[in-house]
C-alpha cells in the first residue's frame, strides 16, 4: 500500500524530491521506493529527461487505476472507523471560496473549538482542477455553486444566497438606484483565474451594458475597491452584511430580479459512509441554516 501511495504521488509530482517532500520522507527513501516500484512492475515508470521525469506508457496506464484504488481504500477505512469529534485529530481538506470561508467556515470554526478541539481544516480555493482533486481523493469536500459541479458524485444543498448591490455609504448613486443608473455607474467585478463567477455569468446576460472599471480576483477585495468612490458591486448578501460596518457600505436591492444562488457541497461517492465527513457535513448544514 505504501508503494502504491508513493507511485501515486510520484506520478503527480514527476519529481523524486517533490514527492519526498510531500510524503515527508527523505529523498533516498523515495528513490528506494521508486526502485522497488520499477522492480514490481517490471517497467521504468518514470524516465529522467533533462531535469524532468517523463512517465512511460505503462505508468500512464497504471496511474488512474492506482489513484482510484487508493481513494476507494481510504473510503473503506474511514467508513469502518468510529469518529469522535472530541478526540479526533483529523484534518479535513476542503475547496471553498474566500466568500464561503468568511461567512461560514471561519465563524463555524470558533463554535467547534470546544466540540472538536483537535480537528483541522486545509482550505484551498476552487478551480478547474477541483473536480479532478475530488476524483483522486485529494480533498474531502467542494463547496461551490451548483453550476460548477458535475453529476458524478453526491452533492447536497448547503444554503441559498441572494445577491445585492453594494456601494460606499456616501455614494449618491445609491439614493435612487434604477436600471439606467446601475448601467451608467462604474462597477467592480470579480473573476477568479480569468473565469466568471456565478454572478458575473448572470449579469453578463441581464445587464450586458454595465461599465466594469475594476476586475478583482476575490470578493474579499471588493469593499476596499468601492470605499470612498461612486463604484458599485453586486455581491453576496451575507458577505456584504459582514463588511457593512467595517467599510461603511450601503446595501440595496438590485433594480432587476436576480436568480438565487444555490451553494452546494460535494464529496466523493466512496465517502458516503465516512462517519467523520458525515459529521462535518451535518455541522455545516446546521450552522448555515442558522445564519
Amino acid at each position: 500500500m505504501n508503494l502504491l501511495v508513493a507511485f501515486d504521488v510520484l506520478m503527480e509530482e514527476r519529481s523524486v524530491t517533490a514527492a519526498a517532500r510531500r510524503l515527508n520522507v527523505t529523498q533516498s527513501a523515495m528513490s528506494a521506493a521508486l526502485s522497488r516500484l520499477r522492480h514490481s512492475f517490471q517497467d521504468e515508470l518514470l524516465v529522467l529527461h533533462g531535469k524532468r521525469m517523463i512517465p512511460t506508457q505503462h505508468a500512464l496506464t497504471l496511474a488512474p487505476e492506482v489513484s482510484g484504488a487508493i481513494t476507494r481504500l481510504r473510503g473503506l477505512i474511514a467508513s469502518g472507523t468510529a469518529f469522535d469529534p472530541a478526540t479526533s485529530r483529523r484534518t479535513f481538506r476542503i475547496d471553498a471560496s474566500d466568500y464561503v470561508t468568511t461567512v461560514l467556515l471561519a465563524p463555524l470554526i470558533v463554535l467547534l473549538q470546544k466540540e472538536a478541539p483537535g480537528i483541522g481544516l486545509e482550505l484551498s480555493l476552487p478551480g478547474d482542477e477541483s473536480r479532478e482533486r475530488l476524483d483522486n481523493g485529494e480533498i474531502d469536500l467542494i463547496l461551490t455553486p451548483r453550476e460548477f459541479m458535475d453529476d458524478v458524485h453526491p452533492r447536497e444543498l448547503l444554503f441559498v444566497e441572494r445577491h445585492v448591490v453594494a456601494g460606499w455609504a456616501g455614494n449618491p448613486r445609491l439614493r435612487d438606484l434604477d436600471y439606467s443608473v446601475f448601467l451608467e455607474s462604474g462597477h467592480v467585478a470579480v473573476r477568479i483565474s480569468q473565469q466568471d463567477t456565478y454572478i458575473e455569468a448572470v449579469l453578463s446576460k441581464i445587464a450586458p451594458g454595465r461599465r466594469i472599471e475594476i476586475v478583482a480576483q476575490s470578493f474579499i477585495q471588493v469593499p476596499w475597491l468601492i470605499h470612498g468612490t461612486e463604484r458599485l458591486a453586486v455581491m453576496h448578501e451575507r458577505l456584504a452584511l459582514a463588511f457593512r460596518d467595517l467599510h461603511s457600505l450601503r446595501i440595496c436591492d438590485p433594480p432587476f430580479e436576480l436568480p438565487l444562488m444555490r451553494e452546494m457541497m460535494q464529496y466523493h461517492s466512496t465517502r458516503e459512509n465516512d462517519s467523520g465527513l458525515a459529521w462535518l457535513r451535518r455541522r455545516l448544514k446546521e450552522f448555515a441554516k442558522g445564519r
